[in-house]
This record gives structure tokens, C-alpha cells and sequence, in this order.
């Protein structure tokens, strides 16, 4: 199926969750990510059971403290 991730078009496997897709896209301190599919925020606890659908759209967000 074909979804969007982090604005690439990408053909991923049916029934994929977000937990898979985090494994599966390398993502840098998966402990730290945060994640939205259609603009809306999933929360980390449920990220092995949220299936992603066809046309889905997910972003991988960072939030980063710093700054005076």
C-alpha cells in the first residue's frame, strides 16, 4: 500500500503499524520521536497497535529544548 512519511511517498506493506514503520524508517532515538498520521498525534503507548491505512500521511516530529 502506498502511504506518505515525512512527505515521500513510499510503498510499505499492508497492516504496518507505527511501531513498525519507526523500526523499519531507522528513526533516530525512537524513544523521543513524536508522531502524527493525518494531522493528528498518536500517542507512544499505542504506537504497536495503530495500523496504518492506504493514503495515510505520518510525520516524525522532535521536540528540542535549548535556548537562553
Amino acid at each position: 500500500m502506498k502511504i506518505v512519511v515525512s512527505g515521500e511517498k513510499k510503498e510499505v506493506a499492508e497492516n504496518l503499524t507505527v511501531a513498525a514503520l519507526i523500526e523499519q524508517e531507522k528513526v533516530e532515538t525512537p524513544q523521543y520521536v513524536t508522531v502524527s498520521v493525518n494531522e493528528e498525534f498518536i500517542e507512544s503507548g499505542s504506537f504497536a497497535d495503530r495500523i496504518l491505512h492506504e493514503g495515510d500521511e505520518v510525520e516524525f516530529l522532535y521536540f528540542m529544548g535549548g535556548g537562553k
